[in-house]
């Protein structure tokens, strides 16, 4: 067990030696000093893991010791222990970053949770999170093969990404890799009963279906627009659930959450596809037969999602919503700041939507770049370097702006994102498309299996560009490639992050709607 060292100042020392025994039987080593200036000299010459300091000490008070001590020694957790109770002395205490305030007089089981609370958090937390994770494996595993409607899965991944976040915060992360497996029997299980169900969802109106992108925006959006009051519309694009639950603890401290829910994505989960759908309200054969004019098809080099604004001006034309909008794409720090320089004549619309792809640059980015892999190696990593992004986004500070004012939001996103690892060998002719999660084209030659065929693309309302057009798509963490050169493209594209497939991380994807909290 490591030995924890604490030094502790307070000029009436000796009258506390029965606490100061009572951790040394503790296995905490004490160092007693009787003032302020004792404990500063103390300090740059020993090295603590916790410092109490009484705030009422003669000559330096503890407020000004500990602000000597943060000047130097700024990392270690200082306990501030006084017999006053008035509220500038606290507020003080914890201007000055302490990690933890005791009001004499104070009893030994007192000093020893504060002392656990500081240093044995994360060993404490680690065991409990551990144990419970074990816990709760057998269930999770339980709900993956009994699992029969979309409302089952939903929770199952709700719950994976739970503790994913929680084991993210334990000290060795010793159940991730026990995490990692389960996770990809999910996303087999979960596969089988995509390729169950899907077919049906886009079909038949009497069967039990999740909200799916097409109808994302008349189901969760349409019906909180109040003409002269703005609503804001956020979608960030290529956001996973696991990513949104870092971001939201920031958000949250602007909006509470007024409704927490979830949507499917469509078929192929890329952008092209489900985003469009989910501004058109409309499948992409439906969009590619009406509006021939808006929808770019896979045989073409033009952009897929350049007509987003004008396919949402007919949603809303189509549900009979004669409302003022805006439409707004971020590509750009500097189109971020025009929003924010422009965002008082939002507040004339009914709706601003804004579309943020910063996400989705990141990993692809992340494919590209051999410093964007190393920064963010792994899941976590990944999670992480979202948030940092969020924090110092023009994104966050829409959201600031849209609170001072008082308005609602709803943030969603249009299909998420797999880390992939293994590779499938499909063929193709040269019209094949270059997705490596789904493709799309004739005479696909592949080995059936671990994938989902759509043999007839108007069962699944994609456009169908000839007579003998297919789309297959990749499951769990696989992704589809050529035999030609096929080592260096094995190489190059294994764990990365991609989306176009089926996997629990690309289809179940997070819908909030926040309401600002009063200043």
């Amino acid at each position: 067990m490591q030995k924890y060292k604490i030094l502790w100042a307070d000029d009436e020392i000796d009258l506390l030696k029965p606490h100061i025994l009572f951790l040394e039987q503790r296995g905490y080593e004490i160092t007693t000093v009787n003032s302020g200036l004792d404990a500063i000299e103390m300090v740059e010459n020993e090295n603590y893991d916790v410092i109490f300091l009484d705030e009422m000490m003669p000559g330096m008070t503890g407020l000004e010791t500990l602000q000597q001590i943060k000047l130097t020694k700024a990392h270690i957790p200082v306990v501030m222990i006084t017999k006053s109770e008035e509220e500038h002395i606290m507020e003080d205490s914890i201007g000055g970053k302490i990690a933890d305030y005791l009001i004499k007089p104070i009893n030994p089981n007192q000093i020893l949770l504060s002392v656990k609370k500081i240093l044995q958090n994360k060993q404490l937390i680690s065991e409990k999170t551990n144990l419970s994770y074990r816990q709760d494996f057998r269930n999770i595993s339980m709900a993956c093969d009994e699992a029969t409607s979309h409302q089952e899965w939903t929770d199952i991944y709700k719950k994976i990404t739970y503790w994913e976040l929680e084991i993210d915060k334990t000290e060795n992360k010793s159940m991730r890799e026990v995490l990692e497996t389960q996770k990809i029997e999910a996303n087999a299980a979960f596969a089988k009963f995509i390729k169950a169900n899907y077919i049906d969802w886009i079909n038949d109106p009497k069967v039990d279906k999740p909200i799916l992108s097409h109808k994302l925006m008349k189901e969760k959006v349409f019906p909180h627009i109040v003409p002269g009051k703005p609503l804001f519309f956020v979608v960030i694009d290529n956001l996973r659930l696991d990513q949104w639950e870092v971001l939201e603890p920031l958000i949250n401290e602007y909006f509470i959450t007024k409704e927490e829910g979830t949507y499917f994505s469509i078929l192929p989960t890329t952008t092209a596809f489900s985003r469009n759908a989910l501004f058109s309200g409309m499948m992409p054969s439906d969009m590619a037969r009406f509006h021939p004019d808006l929808w770019e098809g896979e045989d073409t080099d033009e952009g897929k999602n350049n007509n987003e604004e004008e396919f949402l001006g007919e949603n809303l034309h189509k549900n009979k919503l004669n409302i003022k909008f805006s439409y707004h794409k971020v590509l750009q720090v500097h189109q971020g700041k025009v929003i924010l320089d422009q965002f008082h004549n939002l507040l004339t619309n009914d709706l601003n939507v804004v579309v943020y792809n910063f996400v989705d640059m990141m990993s692809h980015a992340r494919t590209d770049m051999k410093m964007i892999r190393e920064l963010a190696p792994d899941e976590s990593a990944y999670r992480s370097l979202t948030k940092s992004w969020f924090e110092h986004s023009t994104l966050f500070d829409l959201f600031k702006k849209i609170h001072d004012v008082g308005a609602e939001v709803i943030v969603t996103t249009d299909h998420g994102t797999k880390r992939v690892n293994r590779p499938y060998k499909i063929i193709g002719d040269k019209n094949i498309t270059t997705n490596l999660r789904y493709k799309q084209g004739k005479n696909l030659n592949f080995e059936s299996g671990k994938v989902f065929e759509i043999h007839r693309p108007e069962d699944a309302k994609l456009p169908k560009f000839n007579v003998s057009t297919s789309y297959v798509f990749a499951v769990e963490d696989y992704f589809f490639a050529y035999p030609n050169n096929y080592n260096y493209y094995v190489n190059y594209y294994k764990d990365t992050f991609q989306h176009g497939g089926v996997s629990l991380e690309e289809i179940i994807l997070p819908v909030v709607h926040l309401v600002p909290k009063k200043n």
